[in-house]
């Protein structure tokens, strides 16, 4: 076995000449590496900062909307959290998109006992548009009031401020808030799984926007004024998109000068997880696909993100498998791809736990290293079942 002083002295003595092909993977990997660390450092640390807000003197009269297919279980738990928001002047219009689970007679015999919440009904489904595009416009097209609140009926609000905290970041100039919506945490895989990759998506979408380039949201948790979605005439370039009624709409309205985010912990939606592999992967191929309808600029960045990422990880495997074959040729080389790797994973160890702090702490500290490790997995697994089904469709046509 090699001892410290054994490794220096054949690191220092290693011909780097003699191994063009290595050196260009090696600096390749340094590329890889310097992107992810200008992300961690200068885009996901704007997490970390306080917001100051102007003390609000007059809040704006809000329409919360609930769009509901065969949820009656989940009504039952949601409408009087949201019926007890701390809020003056509200109302809660939930969608019940053809449902035959009892949520009609629900809505008849029981809701009379909320104040500030009322039923529109659709009876059947159109043609030219996806059934929570319609259900969303219809409820904004009803709203009493002009400044437009969102949420599913699988969701929870974590405290009775959850629209006062919203509203709070809503501004004349400011139209648009996010707002964080984790899931539940449980036992086993999938679930741990589903946390990781919600807490990353939300650190990228939230970052990003604070960063004056947002490119999506989850309607789970949004806000926006009812004037900017008709201004935008709705969803109306991707009416028959599955998908996309929340991060599509975004990617077309949201600027940099338009859009606030929300940390406020009180105002986190915790939303009820999948619970078998099959559901989180058809929830998953359908949000994943809506993403070439992104703008350029969008797409670029997160290529970049996650492209830097899984190449990143797979050059450093590469590395390690060749090291393992030649161990003493390769040393050096391993050395020097090991220490940039720990550079990065230092800093994403570092920015990420802080981060999850602030983010309902969805992701426990020392269970970074493993998320990073299983999002690898995760993203590689992804782009080649997309790139398969793509290339599986233009065979067929």
């Amino acid at each position: 076995m090699l001892t410290f002083y054994d490794r220096m002295e054949i690191f220092y003595s290693t011909d780097w000449s003699l191994y063009p092909v290595l050196n260009t993977l090696l600096g390749l990997f340094a590329v890889l590496v310097l992107v992810q660390l200008y992300y961690i450092l200068f885009v996901f640390t704007k997490l970390l900062f306080r917001q100051s807000l102007d003390e609000k003197k007059t809040w704006p009269a809000v329409t919360v909307v609930v769009c509901a297919h065969n949820e009656l279980e989940n009504l039952r738990e949601l409408l009087p959290m949201l019926n007890e928001q701390d809020y003056p002047h509200y109302e809660v219009v939930v969608m019940d998109d053809r449902s035959v689970d009892g949520t009609v007679v629900f809505a008849e015999t029981e809701s009379n006992a909320w104040s500030h919440v009322r039923f529109i009904h659709i009876k059947r489904e159109y043609d030219h548009v996806t059934p929570k595009k319609y259900a969303v416009t219809t409820a904004i097209r009803n709203a009493a009031h002009e400044v437009i609140l969102l949420t599913d009926a699988d969701c929870r609000p974590t405290t009775d401020q959850w629209i006062k905290g919203m509203a709070a970041h809503l501004t004349e100039e400011k139209q648009i808030v996010l707002g964080f919506s984790p899931y539940e945490k449980r036992s086993g895989l999938l679930n741990r799984l589903i946390r990781f990759e919600t807490f990353y998506a939300a650190v990228q979408y939230l970052s990003l926007a604070l960063a004056g380039k947002p490119y999506m949201a989850v309607g789970r948790n949004l806000m926006y004024r009812k004037e900017l979605f008709m201004q935008n005439k709705g969803f109306y370039t991707h009416l028959r998109v599955t998908g996309g009624d929340d991060d599509l709409l975004m990617n077309e309205i949201a600027t940099g000068q338009n859009t606030a985010v929300c940390l406020d912990a009180d105002t986190f939606m915790v939303s009820i997880p999948k619970t078998t592999w099959g559901d989180w992967y058809r929830q998953k191929k359908r949000h994943l696909s809506v993403s070439k309808y992104y703008k350029t600029g969008n797409k670029l960045r997160l290529a970049a993100l996650s492209g830097t990422h899984v190449l990143g990880w797979l050059l450093f495997l590469g590395l390690l498998v060749g090291g393992a074959l030649n161990y003493k040729t390769l040393l050096g080389y391993l050395i020097v791809a090991g220490s940039i790797f720990g550079v990065r994973l230092l800093a994403q160890w570092i920015v990420l736990g802080l981060a999850s702090r602030t983010l309902h702490r969805s992701v426990g500290w020392f269970a970074i290293p493993l998320m990073d490790k299983t999002l690898f997995i995760y993203y590689f697994c992804m782009s080649f079942i997309m790139w398969y089904n793509r290339r599986k469709k233009v065979r067929w046509r």
